[in-house]
């Protein structure tokens, strides 16, 4: 019995000698010979890892696709999953950690700071002529409404997204990690659904005041004068938004509308293709974007773009903030009880209150001297 188990081992093992010399892939066992020979036993060189029978060297073509997001098959539903890198992934990681920011924060720091040298140099501009006690309404209750849900959403929105980027780094080390995480989870919610109200408040005012926001020449005027922000008693003439507010005014309304995009793709993940269309429609214009663009992308340049846009506004609206509170006697009733003083409106808005008065244009009006005009 043992010699016919050896026999059967002996025919077998010349059985796959002779395979091997007969196929065409016999080479392989010469290669696979001369692999072992080549591993380097101590200090692998040229790919060559230590006991590795095949050696370790890898294709540096395979590896080059794969890292540019070569997509395989897969049988799962998801075809995303078919790529096993996505490199646009690090270029986010290294966008959002670095110059959006570290420049983002610094453009806020840097206007924050701009408007406190501005108040320390300047000082509150005053009511040339003093309050006159008599005044006018500037906003009815329905304008202030919109005016300060939208204000409210987009100050809350801007805290809770600075505490997103900047948080760990400030708030972290001072309340904890519990305290953080409850203040963070907070934020979160109260970042998500007062988005809604605040778009609300962007269609609102654009239907209250795109009329007096359109540009006029009176505009280049206020320009030409620096509103007169840097002289005392110098006030260009203006109807019931100078240019400067009309500024704010597009500046809200044009990146409130970026903002509610974008941050609308990140609330309902992998549903839009608003770049995809963007770069469409900058191909027409002479672009040169590529517009095959994967939803994991969408998603990725949603968020870069929404963190830049968010940014610059914010940096926008805090010299907003300063004028409409402590920067400018009179101007918070504007927006507190709706009522101004008249001597301040004839002051800023000399034309606005030309127009609602039935009074003839004020000196200047048309080519820009800008004086004062008294009360009757």
């Amino acid at each position: 019995m043992r010699a016919f188990t050896w026999s059967l081992a002996l025919l077998f093992g010349l059985g796959l000698a002779l395979a091997l010399q007969a196929v065409p892939g016999s080479a392989w066992a010469q290669q696979a010979g001369d692999s072992l020979r080549q591993v380097a036993p101590e200090n692998p060189a040229g790919g060559l890892v230590p006991g590795a029978p095949l050696g370790g060297s890898s294709d540096a073509e395979i590896w080059r696709a794969i890292r540019g997001g070569a997509q395989g098959n897969v049988s799962i539903p998801d075809k995303a999953a078919g790529q096993l890198i996505q490199s646009q992934g690090d270029n986010w990681r290294a966008m959002r950690n670095g110059p959006i920011t570290v420049l983002g924060g610094t453009v806020v720091l840097l206007f924050i700071g701009i408007t406190a040298v501005f108040f320390l140099i300047r000082g509150r501009i005053r009511i040339d002529s003093g309050m006159s006690g008599i005044t006018m309404e500037r906003f009815n209750d329905l304008e202030r409404a919109v005016h300060w849900m939208t204000a409210v959403c987009f100050i809350i929105l801007a805290l809770t997204g600075l505490n997103m980027l900047y948080g760990r780094h400030v708030l972290l080390p001072v309340l904890g990690k519990d305290a953080f995480a409850l203040l963070m989870q907070g934020g979160k919610y109260a970042h998500n659904y007062l988005a809604f109200p605040f778009m609300l408040g962007l269609v609102l005012m654009f239907l209250l005041w795109v009329r007096h926001n359109l540009p006029s020449r009176n505009d280049f005027v206020w320009i030409g004068m620096a509103g007169g922000l840097f002289v005392k008693g110098v006030h260009p003439p203006a109807k019931k938004f100078n240019a400067g507010q009309k500024v704010i005014f597009w500046t809200v309304i044009l990146s409130g509308l970026s903002l509610s995009l974008s941050g609308w793709s990140l609330l309902f993940p992998f549903t839009t293709d608003f770049f995809a269309k963007t770069f469409m429609v900058l191909n027409v214009f002479g672009g040169d974007f590529s517009t095959e663009v994967t939803p994991m992308r969408e998603m990725q340049l949603s968020q870069m773009w929404h963190g830049v846009v968010a940014l610059g506004a914010i940096a926008i609206m805090v010299g907003h903030i300063y004028i409409g509170s402590i920067g400018m006697e009179g101007a918070f009733d504007a927006m507190g009880s709706g009522q101004v003083d008249e001597n301040w409106a004839r002051e800023h808005h000399s034309l606005w209150v030309a127009e609602v008065k039935g009074e003839p244009v004020p000196d200047g009006g048309d080519h820009g001297s800008g004086s004062p005009q008294p009360a009757e």
